[in-house]
């Protein structure tokens, strides 16, 4: 059986990131890694601590493990452990090791960076919509993406032409 392609979506708060992973699952007919952050944070009743992020963290990779075996070909997951590292770094000057140490082990085969030219949706678990933080994240997150040694794209217009030029680069990548 071939190994299956991993291809995380990731950027900024608010990019339409969970839009794309769910509409390139459904054009390829493959199953999507929902962000567990959203469904752990929507649980729970008080404000998130440096230790959640190590359980959304392991939540995150459970979820991924579990839905990579319903793949034929191609995995769609809307986040990695970067983002993780990201946010850990951003709000606690800190990331826990386990995190650290699956960013090195875990491998992705194709990432797709989400521009920040789209409007910002109001959410209560967002907490960034000022453009210039939007733009530090997605900087941060282009550097990260560099430095990963991993192919990668950056998506930007509306939904539907984020969705149009992930399809081309995705196919290209298959081929």
């Amino acid at each position: 059986m071939p190994k299956i392609k991993k291809i995380v979506i990731i950027g900024p708060e608010s990019t339409g990131k969970s839009t794309l992973t769910q509409a390139l699952a459904e054009a390829f007919d493959e199953p999507w890694v929902e962000e567990y952050a959203r469904e752990y944070l929507e649980n729970l009743d008080r404000a998130y601590t440096y230790e959640d992020l190590l359980k959304i963290a392991k939540g995150q990779i459970a979820l991924e493990e579990k839905k990579a075996k319903a793949a034929r070909q191609l995995l769609f997951c809307d986040t990695d452990l970067h983002v993780m590292q990201v946010w850990s770094d951003h709000k606690f000057g800190k990331t826990h090791s386990w995190i650290l140490q699956q960013i090195r082990e875990r491998a992705y085969d194709l990432y797709f960076l989400t521009s920040i030219d789209i409007p910002w949706q109001e959410d209560p678990l967002r907490e960034h919509p000022d453009p210039e933080t939007r733009q530090y994240f997605f900087d941060i997150y282009h550097e990260v993406l560099i430095a990963s040694d991993t192919p990668f794209k950056i998506v930007s217009g509306n939904p539907e032409e984020r969705l149009n030029q992930a399809i081309f680069h995705l196919k290209k990548f298959l081929n």
